[in-house]
């Protein structure tokens, strides 16, 4: 076994594809694939079966998932030990929210702890960070919600191990293109939106949830993809989305796009970590940070 083939491995574990782990590894789809038969090969058993939720481990890549998170993070302290370097405090975030909300909380955080290196790890899915806060392999985790619990939006959030502060609101606004029959009536409500065509990513997405406890089950939703192409699509008048106002801010002010008169309550950056970490220090200075904008 090398190590390069049980990171290989473990990638596909978390994130159910080949594709995905691809692309959370910088490699290519055939490369990881080569590396997951290689690894089946030397062990002479498979470890993976296609099933409803993509790539399941077989029993035998259950157990090999085990050593293999213990065999990369002993390969990891061995490198900083003999470096001589200090472990960094690992930051993962949705995608999302890595070029627009990360770096102000890493720069509060700079301002206070100077001497604390950060290693962030964007994120397209959130069952991934909260998997990885919860088994250790990230510190911290920022990303959406709301209400008063974790999984508010409507997410599985875990056995209750994660505490979380919300750091900011993250304003939503329902758009569409100018030309759209609803642009400029004075005020919507939902039943107005029957019938509507609503640009969405997946069922897992934030504003997917968002839009589900906000405008209820009466529009026909159609798979786009990311924000940036929800945003162009609606642009194009092919549909209304539900979208964070950062993220539409330039095709609001260029009037590309315009503000429906339906009122959406606004989603939480939300910084989630262990429990029972919250002691050491790093992590403190990274609380005071993200609480303190």
């Amino acid at each position: 076994m090398e190590l390069r083939q049980l990171r290989t491995f473990e990638a596909v574990v978390r994130h159910r594809t080949v594709t995905d782990a691809a692309h959370a590894l910088g490699l290519a789809p055939s490369s990881v694939s080569a590396q997951v038969h290689a690894l089946e090969a030397a062990l002479g058993v498979p470890l993976f079966v296609r099933g409803a939720r993509g790539m399941e481990p077989t029993e035998a890549g259950e157990r090999l998932r085990t050593w293999a998170r213990t065999l990369l993070e002993q390969a990891e302290r061995a490198r900083r030990d003999v470096r001589g370097e200090r472990a960094p405090l690992r930051l993962g975030a949705l995608e999302t929210l890595a070029g627009t909300h990360v770096p102000p909380v890493l720069a509060r955080l700079a301002g206070r702890r100077p001497d604390l290196a950060v290693e962030v790890r964007p994120e397209r899915s959130r069952a991934v960070l909260l998997d990885d806060v919860a088994g250790g392999r990230l510190d911290a985790a920022l990303l959406l919600d709301t209400g008063d619990a974790l999984g508010g939006l409507g997410f599985a959030a875990g056995d209750g191990s994660l505490a979380f502060v919300d750091v900011e609101p993250v304003p939503l606004a329902l758009v569409a293109a100018p030309s759209h029959p609803l642009a400029g009536r004075p005020a919507l409500t939902a039943d107005d939106l029957r019938g509507e065509r609503l640009l969405v990513n997946v069922p897992e997405c934030s504003f997917w949830m968002a839009g589900t406890r906000a405008l209820g089950p009466g529009l026909e939703r159609i798979r786009a993809g990311g924000v940036p192409v929800m945003r162009a699509w609606a642009e194009h008048g092919l549909g209304i989305s539900l979208l964070p106002r950062f993220a539409i801010a330039d095709s609001l002010a260029s009037g590309a796009l315009v503000p429906l008169a339906l009122p959406v309550p606004d989603l939480s950056l939300r910084l989630v970590w262990q429990a029972n970490t919250d002691h050491r220090p790093p992590i403190r200075a990274l609380l005071y940070a993200a609480a303190h904008p």
